[in-house]
């Protein structure tokens, strides 16, 4: 896909937004269009996108309907891959029992349940342990691995988790306990000590997928190991061969709400498993999307907007095992009980994190250091389970890297967000190697850490001096891409239908951007927990509700009553998925001279749910629906 940043001419001429940014042309050969939309028979704006996005006429059937078959690679090509597969495979054999060693979040719970359900549909024995974020910490200990063996365990399998485990596998390894790393988070040139470490972003792997999320490469080790276990003869009429086409929906979910590159193999991945999650054989997730009251066919953004923080709330404010119990269970009964305590959780997850948040906001602006290269803010008592939440907002709120720490007894942890072009995982792992940190690690554009409080003025100096550059030049360079411009006429439930084909959209596969021009605000209102909702009219009178997240107060924001209207708004929208389409759409930017309602792009990541309805709210819908 070509660059936002390229040399285009800013699209309307667009130089610097509300948000200070340049609408950036995606598409920039409009001939190349014209001849995808001419060879198959597309609409133009379709053909707009799939050019924008690179996709030639001959990759076009493939993009719109990836086959697994197609995209799936031998599994062998994975350093230690056929290692952990024949380890695996032997354990099973030999009846022996196989622990899962996993992340409480979404892609370490459905990782772990992958490998349960693959050992339970081969008559194995399998258990799991999933360590308490706030007690424990974050990835293998010591102390977990050895109850594991205690408790019969000679294989374990870490998910999500081990890379950076050099301590606890050590231990591990001294007391004979076999274990095997699948992981996909950056690898250091030293390992740890494990029987395999299967992992993408291992230094010396060159397989070429290290965009997966774990979830990925835990499919992979399945196919491997199902492999494995046929040539060994394992299956037949008493022990059929499992259905892993079956458990993609576990790998749809993983995947979206891991925040990872949706193209290529991942893509696959997504479409095939949200086709699956559809069919709501897994009791666990039918039930979590029961209770959510997700009633349509799933998307992406139900998976990483609705069921991702439900699974998230478990580990965060309540049990880090709840997300792997309700992927695994078989008990209707029990997965409904734990949807609904699930949910319950999200509630407090997010009072929880409007406190944090709050008090973030107010630490950094007290400073009054923005814009600043980094946003640090550190608090005693804050929950840890919510940082990395708290740390997006405020990485939206003032495009810039941002780190949300927790004290508690002298010792940090903390969650970090980075904005486009800023690698935070390798300046975490340079801090790491430093000697500044306990632990941590990361990727590009999230990473997580431990540190003692003292160390914290040193560590805001190294991280200010490392990516204070690399910032400044995300800076000069923002920009929104645009795939195109409509009329408020022109926003169809057709074209709605048209743009998903291109889905799902998520991380490397962004949704379509549409200009709206020609429209004016002739209403905006304050709803929810500060989003702000207005109605746009265009020229012929029709009529569009729209929204701005968290806008309400902001400098961004709409400023009005009923009985404002805003001419000439040139707003940038994208299908708002909280209401079905074409009835909402949300803004995320505007050019105007007036005030105007805009907001940033979302991050891509669970955002507060809207407050349930009351009777104001409702007699607000009432009025929108007389006016349109």
């Amino acid at each position: 896909m070509p660059a936002e940043t390229s040399p285009l001419p800013a699209f309307l001429g667009v130089e610097r937004s509300v948000s200070g940014k340049r609408w950036q042309p995606r598409l920039s050969d409009e001939r190349a269009a014209l001849a995808l939309a001419q060879q198959l028979e597309i609409s133009e704006i379709l053909a707009r996108i799939l050019a924008a996005r690179g996709i030639a006429a001959d990759d076009a059937e493939r993009f719109l309907n990836p086959a697994l078959r197609d995209a799936l690679p031998d599994p062998s090509q994975l350093r230690d891959m056929d290692k952990a597969a024949a380890c695996m495979a032997e354990a099973i054999l030999a009846g022996e029992k196989i622990a899962v060693f996993g992340d409480y979040d979404v892609d370490g719970a459905t990782s772990g349940a992958l490998i349960l359900r693959f050992l339970e549909a081969v008559g194995s024995q399998g258990s799991y342990y999933i360590p308490d974020r706030i007690r424990e910490g974050y990835g293998p200990n010591a102390p977990a691995l050895l109850s594991l063996a205690e408790q019969g365990a000679s294989l374990v399998v870490t998910v999500d988790c081990g890379i950076s485990a050099f301590e606890a596998l050590e231990t591990a390894a001294e007391a004979g306990l076999s274990v095997i790393v699948v992981d996909h988070h950056i690898a250091e040139a030293r390992l740890p000590a494990a029987t395999a470490i299967v992992n993408p972003n291992r230094l010396d792997d060159d397989s070429g997928f290290g965009q997966l999320a774990a979830v990925g490469v835990t499919f992979l080790l399945l196919v491997a190991l199902n492999r494995a276990l046929r040539q060994a003869g394992h299956y037949g009429d008493a022990c059929p061969e499992p259905d892993l086409l079956g458990l993609l929906d576990l790998v749809a979910l993983g995947t979206i709400c891991d925040v990872v590159p949706l193209t290529g193999l991942n893509r696959a991945l997504t479409v095939q498993g949200l086709k699956v999650m559809a069919a709501r054989s897994n009791l666990g997730l039918t039930a979590l999307a029961d209770s959510a009251g997700i009633s349509e066919v799933p998307t992406a953004y139900h998976a990483g907007y609705i069921l991702g923080p439900r699974v998230n709330a478990g580990g965060r404010v309540g049990e880090s095992s709840l997300g792997i119990r309700l992927l695994t269970t078989d008990d209707a009964d029990a997965a409904h009980a734990i949807a609904e305590h699930l949910g319950e959780l999200n509630k407090e997850r997010q009072a929880i994190e409007a406190d944090v948040l709050e008090a973030a906001i107010r630490q950094v602006e007290e400073r009054g250091e923005t814009p600043a290269p980094i946003i640090i803010a550190a608090g005693a008592g804050w929950h840890a389970g919510v940082v990395g939440i708290v740390a997006s907002r405020l990485k939206e709120r003032f495009s810039s890297p941002a780190i949300v720490i927790a004290v508690d007894k002298g010792i940090g942890k903390a969650s970090c967000r980075s904005i486009p072009g800023v690698d935070i995982g390798a300046a975490i792992t340079a801090a790491r190697q430093a000697d500044l940190l306990l632990n941590g690690g990361g990727h590009a554009m999230a990473a997580g850490f431990s540190v003692a409080e003292e160390k914290l003025p040193e560590l805001g100096l190294f991280l200010i001096e490392r990516l204070a550059p690399a910032v400044a030049a995300a800076r000069q360079s923002a920009s929104l891409g645009i795939d195109g411009a409509i009329t408020v006429e022109g926003a169809t439930l057709e074209l709605i239908e048209e743009l998903n084909q291109v889905g799902p959209f998520g991380s490397g596969n962004s949704e379509p951007r549409m200009v709206v021009s020609g429209a004016r605000i002739v209403r905006a209102n304050v709803v929810g927990k500060g989003h702000v909702r207005c109605i746009l009219a265009g020229a012929t009178g029709k009529r569009l509700t729209a929204i701005a997240f968290r806008a309400a107060g902001e400098e961004l924001a709409v400023h009005g009553d009923d009985d404002v209207a805003h001419p000439d708004l040139r707003a940038l929208l994208r299908r708002a998925a909280w209401r079905r389409p074409p009835h909402a759409v949300e803004v995320i930017d505007v050019e105007t001279e007036g005030a105007v309602l805009a907001t940033a792009q979302p991050e891509p990541e669970p955002r507060p749910e809207p407050a349930p309805s009351n009777v104001g709210s409702q007699r607000l819908r009432a009025r929108e629906r007389r006016a349109a």
